[in-house]
């Protein structure tokens, strides 16, 4: 099994409240992540895909489609958006990088068998360099 990966670029503004909660219990929780006036983040976004080589190509899959694949379909959607407000597929979820990537995963895991015999294996989503979520489709 051979494991590819793709790295993307895209900033967002978010909030983290929870709209059950008092501002005070907000802050408690999220801290200035619940800042009233958003704040923004330069993600990250690794794709992982895996599966054998083509024997004419040498290629699991054409890094070229990926990334298309990718900015389309994730990308222009979130970048430079307020994921909170301006994303469809976010709309009623906490906009945490955790729901983020999970929305991500529902999004890319069915595309890409349509491209190639491979297969989604991973999405590590770093929020910031230190802060990051993988998801394995489990």
């Amino acid at each position: 099994m051979v494991y590819l990966s793709r790295l993307e670029h895209f900033n967002a503004a978010h909030k983290l409240a929870n709209p059950n909660w008092s501002d005070e219990k907000n802050k408690e929780v999220f801290g200035p992540c619940s800042n009233t006036n958003w704040h923004g983040h330069n993600y990250e976004l690794i794709v992982t895909v895996k599966g054998e080589p083509d024997p004419e190509t040498g290629f699991i899959i054409d890094l070229k489609q990926l990334s298309t694949l990718i900015r389309k379909h994730i990308i222009e959607v979130v970048d430079h958006k307020n994921l909170n407000l301006d994303v469809p597929f976010m709309q009623g979820k906490m906009a945490s990088t955790e729901n983020l990537v999970l929305a991500f995963w529902e999004i890319l895991e069915p595309l890409i068998p349509q491209m190639s015999s491979a297969r989604l294996h991973c999405l590590k989503l770093y929020e910031t360099p230190r802060n990051f979520v993988e998801y394995y489709g489990e």
